[in-house]
């Protein structure tokens, strides 16, 4: 069993996409080889001073030397695996280095004991619901409570521990969080915020490429909607430009309606942040795929 962090800055030179692949030089290649079918960590280093932290988690389908770069490799991450973060995980807490037994800071590419991957994990992602069920076997006797005895169980809640962050429930509850924290709540398409009185947003987060398809449970994929516009949007009657200007299919039997629903501006709300707006290349499949023009 491996782990490992990849350094990933989101101004990268590198020819990164972190949900699809990471592009290393061949001074990290036995370190990457090492982390193949196992789980990564993806860490943004300190900039100028005011330090980032770790703000996903993938696997490493596969390592391949890069087709358009000599000398460069590509970690492929296994379609559906990448998971961002709830929220990103400072290199500090309160007692000290979150990932304490690295061998170098300065490796882009590393292996991190287990007992960090899970702390880092367990920061990034504080769901209310307990991480295991509390469901232990009646005590042994205590003459049988020897070292031994304990290492099959530590192997097997790593494995559940990985498998719980990777359920499709947990999944989408970590995704609807992160699409709506960036997105303020409001729907792309009209505009409008409403909360309800218990603090529920009424707005959904939608993929763009679905995951039926292998789109990726990342901000960029995601995008806020109401109910109306979700629906809109799944059936193709609504899309964005890359400009993220609002299309409306001619197929739609209400053309103004329609409109009447959308900003005023005809363009979408998104968020502030351009890291979290919709990538081009999940928009193009929409309107190819998905879009009656």
């Amino acid at each position: 069993m491996a782990r490992g962090v990849f350094l990933h800055r989101a101004d990268s030179i590198y020819d990164d996409r972190p949900e699809i692949q990471y592009q290393f030089p061949k001074q990290y290649l036995a370190r990457a080889e090492a982390l193949v079918g196992d789980w990564i960590i993806y860490c943004e280093p300190r900039r100028g001073g005011s330090g980032r932290g770790y703000f996903a988690m993938a696997r490493v389908q596969q390592i391949i030397p890069d087709p358009a770069a000599p000398s460069m490799y590509l970690a492929l991450i296994e379609p559906g695996s990448y998971l961002d973060f709830e929220r990103y995980v400072p290199f500090r807490g309160p007692d000290g280095r979150v990932e304490r037994d690295v061998p170098n800071a300065q490796w882009a590419v590393r292996p991190v004991s287990l007992a960090d991957f899970n702390r880092i994990l367990e920061l990034g992602m504080p769901g209310d619901e307990p991480l295991l069920p509390r469901a232990d076997p009646s005590p042994a006797p205590l003459g049988n409570l020897v070292m031994e005895e304990h290492a099959p169980f530590v192997m097997d809640a790593e494995r559940e521990r990985v498998g719980y962050y990777s359920s499709r429930i947990i999944r989408d509850r970590v995704f609807r969080k992160i699409v709506l924290d960036a997105y303020d709540c409001r729907c792309a398409i009209t505009g409008h915020r409403f909360i309800n009185g218990g603090g529920r947003a009424e707005v959904q987060a939608a993929h763009i490429k679905p995951v039926e398809a292998n789109g990726p449970d990342i901000i960029t994929n995601g995008i806020a909607l109401s109910g109306t516009a979700h629906w809109m949007f799944d059936r193709g009657l609504i899309s964005l430009s890359d400009n993220l200007e609002v299309l409306v299919s001619r197929q739609v039997n209400d053309v103004e309606s329609v409109w009447g629903l959308v900003n005023k501006s005809r363009g979408a709300t998104v968020p502030a942040n351009p890291a979290h707006r919709p990538h081009p290349s999940y928009l193009a499949w929409h309107r190819d795929v998905c879009f009656k023009c």
